[in-house]
């Protein structure tokens, strides 16, 4: 018997998929979580094989949790849930050592499948997700224009970006300036956006 964890916060999306998996008679749903800080306390108590995971949840983001289930906890596999297909999302979550990324609107048959090959220690990608991140192509920002991006797209001002990230209010002007260049927008705004969907930030 497969033992999973499910983190989800839409309690009627989580009960669905809760009555999908009790129909499969090698999957049991151990727990049930709705934020992503109970995730690794839940892993703790429950052991689960699986921990499946939406990418977002209040309190603490999906990847997040599972980057904190890898340190913690090696044995227990992870697999994402998301609602959307973000190749730049994808590409965090394989650096976040995840075992699985596959879309909300997978067949659900799709879903058990993929719990019963990442129990397996198989790697399983969404193949939609795969194509768009082989197509957009890796992200054109550094580390460090990251941070000043995702600062702004919260509505943080030069200044205090400045101040977050110990830099002149200057340097973080000019950072913003590289940005909206390399992502060819036309402002801040819209490098937020262009950043926002493709899954940078």
């Amino acid at each position: 018997m497969i033992r999973v964890l499910l983190a989800e916060d839409m309690h009627m999306v989580r009960g669905a998929l809760v009555a999908l998996l009790d129909l499969e008679p090698d999957i049991e749903v151990v727990v049930e979580v709705e934020s992503g800080d109970q995730i690794v306390p839940m892993v703790r108590r429950h052991e689960p094989d699986v921990a499946v995971i939406d990418i977002d949840l209040p309190v603490l983001d999906g990847l997040t949790a599972a980057l904190d289930i890898r340190t913690a906890l090696p044995g227990v596999r992870t697999l994402m849930l998301t609602s959307l297909a973000r190749p730049g999302t994808l590409r965090r979550a394989l650096a976040a050592g995840v075992d699985g990324f596959i879309l909300k609107d997978a067949p659900p048959a799709r879903l058990a499948d993929a719990i019963r090959d990442v129990a397996a220690g198989r790697r399983v990608v969404d193949s939609q997700l795969a194509l768009a991140a082989w197509d957009r192509g890796e992200c054109p920002l550094t580390d460090r224009e990251l941070e000043v991006l995702r600062l702004t797209a919260i509505g943080t001002d030069a200044p205090d970006i400045a101040r977050a990230l110990s830099l002149s209010a200057g340097t973080v002007r000019n950072y913003l300036t590289a940005i909206v260049g390399k992502l060819n927008a036309r402002n801040r705004v819209d490098a937020v956006r262009i950043a926002a969907d493709a899954g940078w930030i």
